[in-house]
């Protein structure tokens, strides 16, 4: 079945419309609670994944594997693995910077299909800016499509993220360590709908992360390698949102994230 982009499109430009901005900059502190220990979630989040999952199933009749929905029943995610196709909506990706008044966050949505992320939507509201991706299509922002071009050969040259919050202490040492070997190695915007865009755009030559839930790097991973980047487990086989593991270094090219893990990661 093909999938209507625009129709997903204005789910989540109206989700934002109504659920997200509405409450940006405005957040009262009884709207703002911690669903687990560290994770925090708000009025925004929930309201606007209660727009939109349902919207893609009117769309596509398969189920929808949403952050919020996820954290209440986390057995929604088997989904992933279980059924022909499932939805992955994040409904506002960056929540701490979004509580902040921040700019930095995104509407994000994905279609996966035997495990593998088909289809991609990342929208910044604040910006109006919309990003996607379908499998084999290509990559866009607003229509227009992107390339990414090569990193610098030279790590001094190559600017970077690493999330390190989910980082062991030794890795994050490690990191340190080696940071002055690269032109910048940055803490990222701590939203993946934002850190995927600046790499594919060539903002960033690329970007590690530890824990890899999969509403927060099926649209930005399949954006990317679309663009002609790369989105690589640790043992260098491509990111699949089915599966659970840990750790996730997305580049600019093979070649970088080869000179990248070899310098970022410890042995």
């Amino acid at each position: 079945m093909t999938i209507d982009f625009d129709a997903v499109t204005e789910i989540l430009r109206e989700a934002a419309a109504t659920a997200v901005l509405p409450h940006f900059q405005t957040l009262r502190e009884d709207q703002v609670s911690e669903k687990s220990p560290g994770e925090i979630v708000t009025v925004a989040d929930r309201e606007a994944e209660a727009i939109i999952s349902p919207r893609l199933r009117d769309l596509l009749d398969v189920p929808v594997v949403g952050e919020e929905a996820t954290a209440a029943d986390p057995e929604l995610a088997r989904a992933l693995r279980n059924e022909p196709a499932a939805w992955l909506v994040d409904p506002v990706d960056g929540t701490r910077n979004f509580t902040r008044g921040e700019r930095e966050f995104a509407v994000m949505a994905a279609l996966v299909r035997e495990g593998r992320t088909v289809a991609s939507w990342i929208l910044r509201p604040t910006e109006g800016t919309l990003y996607t991706a379908e499998l084999g299509s290509g990559a866009w922002r607003d229509g227009t499509r992107l390339h990414r071009a090569p990193a610098p050969a030279e790590p001094a040259r190559m600017r970077g993220a690493v999330l390190s919050r989910f980082l062991s202490p030794r890795q994050r040492e490690h990191v340190r360590a080696v940071t002055p070997e690269f032109a910048e190695v940055g803490a990222g915007a701590y939203c993946a709908g934002v850190d995927y865009p600046r790499l594919a755009e060539g903002a960033l030559d690329f970007v590690l992360f530890n824990r890899t839930l999969p509403w927060d790097h099926a649209p930005g991973g399949l954006l990317l390698s679309e663009a002609g980047g790369v989105a690589l487990r640790l043992e260098g086989d491509p990111y699949r949102p089915d599966d659970d593991r840990v750790g996730l270094l997305n580049a600019a090219d093979e070649t970088s994230w080869r000179t990248v893990r070899s310098l970022l990661l410890p042995s």
